[in-house]
This record gives C-alpha cells, structure tokens and sequence, in this order.
C-alpha cells in the first residue's frame, strides 16, 4: 500500500462519522445546558427515508418521561414524499432508547423547578438514528441579553487583534 493510500485511510477515520440531520440552535440560546445524554430513536420506514433526505426540525420539540419511558414530543418530521398510504403523521410521540438509570435520572432532574429536557442535535451513528438531548434550565431575559453581549465583545476583541496584526 503506497502511502498517499494510507493517508487517504486515516483522513477518513478522522472524520465526525456523525451525519447531522437538524440541529436546534435556539435550545442553546434559551436555556443553559447541564447535562447531554445520547439516545436512540424508535422510528418507521417513512420516518426514516425522510430523515436520510434532511428533512426534520426540533425547533419546538421537547423530551417528556413518561411512565418510566422517554417520548420526544413535537419533533417535526415531514411526510415522505414517495410514501404510501402508510405514510407518517409528521408530529407524533417518538419513543426514545435509553438505559433505565438515565430515564430516572432525567424524570427525577426534569421535575425540578425550571428544569427542562431538550433536543439538541438529530443525526445519524452508524446507520442509526441517534438524538442529542439535554437536561437544561431555562434562561431569564436578561440572561440572554447578556450572553449575547459577551458574544459581540469576543467578535469585536478578535476584529481588532487582527487588524492589529494587520497593521503592524
């Protein structure tokens, strides 16, 4: 094997394996993460050739425990096109896969006041359906207000330093 052969192989591997369907930016703007878990998706054909085209969105879906079982809750996914009669529904309960201390742990967290679980991220492990959730407390107005201003201070700091460094 030459080695432009094994360099090709090793960027490869090197690669996020990680196929990102939809991400959900405003959970990270509205509450402020704690804890992330990795779950797995229990889903139909359909649900699953509409995922692999791209199409989702976790902007309103949220994660409910349930009876010692976790439900993602509102998480869009669009009818297949090409799909029959036994297409669907583009809003339903989803059963998520976690192990039985995670569900107790999330149950127990979530109950608390002000405390949440949110998608953050669906994609694909390995041919799997996999989603990102997050155990997440909710921000105050002011709180946003004032990540937001850290952000633009950071981004105004690094436009100087390069002009900076372009200038001398």
């Amino acid at each position: 094997m030459s080695t432009k052969a094994k360099g090709a192989k090793k960027k490869k591997q090197d690669a996020d394996p990680r196929q990102l369907v939809a991400n959900n930016k405003k959970a990270r703007h509205d509450y402020v993460i704690e804890d992330v878990l990795e779950a797995g998706l229990v889903l139909s054909g359909t649900e699953v050739k509409a995922l692999r085209m791209g199409r989702a969105s976790l902007l309103e879906a949220y994660v409910a425990v349930d009876h010692d079982e976790a439900w993602l809750e509102n998480a869009h996914i669009p009818e297949y096109f090409q799909g029959t009669w036994n297409n669907h529904r583009p809003r339903r309960r989803r059963k998520l896969l976690l192990h039985r201390e995670e569900i107790d742990r999330l149950g127990v967290k979530s109950r608390e006041k002000g405390h949440t679980i949110v998608p953050l991220r669906l994609y694909f492990l390995d041919g799997r359906a996999k989603v990102e959730i997050a155990l997440a407390r909710g921000k105050k107005e002011f709180d946003k207000r004032q990540t937001l201003r850290e952000k633009q201070d950071m981004r105004e700091a690094q436009r100087a330093m390069r002009r900076q460094e372009l200038l001398g």
